[in-house]
């Protein structure tokens, strides 16, 4: 295995990542930084190069008893490797999933739906519907001044996404349509003819639900 020869892992891992991006780093590099600190007789590069070995060996539900047999590594450094590898999986699960149905859209958007605040979402969409990357643009009451037409496709232009799903959460625990979220949507599927990149898809979700603008043919019709 491809080693990077430093002296001090976590200051030099921590400046490679700084310089070169985290993207840069090997994964021993990326486990140092998650633990920050080893233990006098089982140094960080060390353990972070067994923890990697575990980590390639191990299945993910036996991967924290996997860690705690290693020297050192204690409950709260297998945890924490553990909720650094859920949270990537998280935060990457969507990526290239299609999307046929708004069903499809809501595993991937769900965590929104608990906040307390609404989020404005921009789904980007390829050729064949599949997830591009998933943006909040806005946090705050859905309104026409909150919701720019610049923010919504800025990111979906420099993807060359082929087209956009639009979501936001509703803390009320209602997922109908305010009339502000109607407005806000006549006003951004109109700018998204003129940008060339269709709307499919306007879903509001909460806790219990979700409200699709398409299934329940609210703006999105041949008409309109």
């Amino acid at each position: 295995m491809m080693k990077y020869n430093y002296l001090n892992k976590k200051l030099d891992a921590r400046e490679k990542a700084l310089e070169r991006g985290i993207g840069a780093l090997f994964d021993s590099e990326l486990v140092c930084l998650i633990l920050g600190t080893g233990t006098k007789d089982f140094p960080l590069r060390l353990m972070s190069e067994k923890i990697v070995d575990v980590m390639d060996e191990s299945e993910s539900c036996e991967l924290v008893k996997d860690l705690q047999r290693l020297k050192g590594v204690g409950t709260g450094k297998a945890l924490a490797v553990a909720a650094a590898l859920e949270l990537g999986r998280r935060r990457s699960s969507h990526l290239r999933a299609p999307i046929t149905t708004p069903k499809d859209l809501i595993p991937f958007v769900r965590n929104y739906a608990v906040s307390p605040k609404e989020h404005f979402i921009v789904v980007t969409l390829n050729g064949s519907h599949e997830i591009i990357q998933i943006h909040v643009t806005s946090v705050g009451t859905l309104n026409r001044s909150l919701v720019h037409p610049r923010e919504v496709f800025s990111e979906a232009i420099q993807e060359k996404s082929a087209a956009i799903i639009l979501c936001h959460n509703h803390p009320s625990e209602n997922c109908s349509p305010s009339s502000d979220d109607i407005e806000t949507t006549r006003m951004l599927v109109k700018a998204s003819k003129v940008i060339g990149i269709p709307i499919l898809d306007h879903i509001i979700i909460d806790c219990e639900g979700y409200f699709s603008f398409m299934e329940h043919k609210i703006l999105f019709t041949e008409e309109n």
